[in-house]
């Protein structure tokens, strides 16, 4: 048993992580939810909460008898997981930023965060790693019309900080496919819009971006009914593929197997069917001599 492992920095990511291992450990020693519980003295569905990640924090001293009732008896083991429940009960960065992030959406920025790869269908505006401040600002003021100049700012801070894991010395893979009515809405006005073309080209240039455009010509494609969605690839082990998808009031994350092979079968069939990524700094200059 080991709770070290490269995964990636991210409170709620490591949670998940130690979570599956508690799981783990308590199979492995035979032992039911009951009798864990019992142990420590909460209820069968806290123990099914712990291993799921749904606690906001992991209590030292009850991880400490749960590892010892599932027979972990080398100390520097148990130092090493408690470790790393420590590190899982701190705040992300993004933490400060609670004024106008939703409960929701912390969990994606923990999981973007940390995640070996990122791949993403964007069906109407510019994936958040990619935009630049004035598009932020104006997709954010008509997003939250009633939101006060200060909160727009704080949530256009927000995802201008976002962006800093793509110049990371060891950035996630990001490999976005946009549909063509992304670039042709005019967010912000004709300045604004190729001001943020200019930056995709800049950023398809990087080794660990690939950009993708899903043009009209295309006709109907796979995801014509999904809508936006991001799939997530983690370098832990323990982490399977997580699928998001994002709501007015909510979001929904995906993670059985059976599920998540539908995502990313639709992302191979979408890039297939895409421009080539070669060819996606041409159609976005083309796209911006029409602005």
């Amino acid at each position: 048993m080991t709770a070290e492992t490269d995964w990636g920095g991210a409170p709620t990511v490591l949670r998940m992580i130690l979570g599956r291992q508690l799981e783990e450990l308590r199979t492995r020693a035979g032992r039911t939810y009951e009798e864990a519980a019992a142990t420590i003295g909460v209820s069968h569905s806290t123990i099914r909460r712990m291993e799921s990640a749904k606690v906001a924090r992991l209590r030292l001293a009850d991880v400490e008898k749960l590892l010892q009732i599932y027979g972990v008896t080398d100390q520097q083991e148990i130092d090493t997981f408690l470790k790393s429940v420590r590190e899982a009960n701190k705040r992300g960065w993004w933490h400060t930023y609670r004024d106008v992030l939703p409960d929701w959406f912390a969990a994606y920025l923990s999981l973007e965060q940390a995640a070996l790869q990122i791949r993403a269908y964007e069906a109407q505006f510019v994936h958040g790693l990619l935009q630049t401040e004035e598009y932020a600002r104006a997709l954010l003021s008509a997003g939250n019309p009633h939101a006060p100049a200060e909160a727009t700012e704080r949530r256009v801070a927000l995802r201008m900080r976002r962006q800093d894991l793509l110049s990371r010395p060891t950035p996630p893979r990001l490999w976005v496919v946009m549909d063509e009515t992304v670039l042709r809405w005019p967010v912000g006005g004709p300045a604004v819009m190729r001001a943020q073309i200019d930056h995709l080209i800049a950023l398809n240039a990087l080794p660990h971006v690939t950009l993708q455009i899903m043009p009209f010509r295309s006709g109907p494609h796979p995801a014509m009914r999904a809508g936006a969605f991001h799939v997530f690839r983690f370098r832990a082990r323990e982490l399977p593929d997580i699928v998001y998808l994002s709501g007015l009031v909510g979001a929904v994350y995906l993670d059985k197997s059976e599920d998540v092979v539908v995502y990313r079968e639709a992302l191979d069939r979408l890039g297939a069917q895409s421009t080539p990524a070669r060819k996606t700094e041409a159609l976005l200059g083309a796209i911006r001599k029409e602005l």
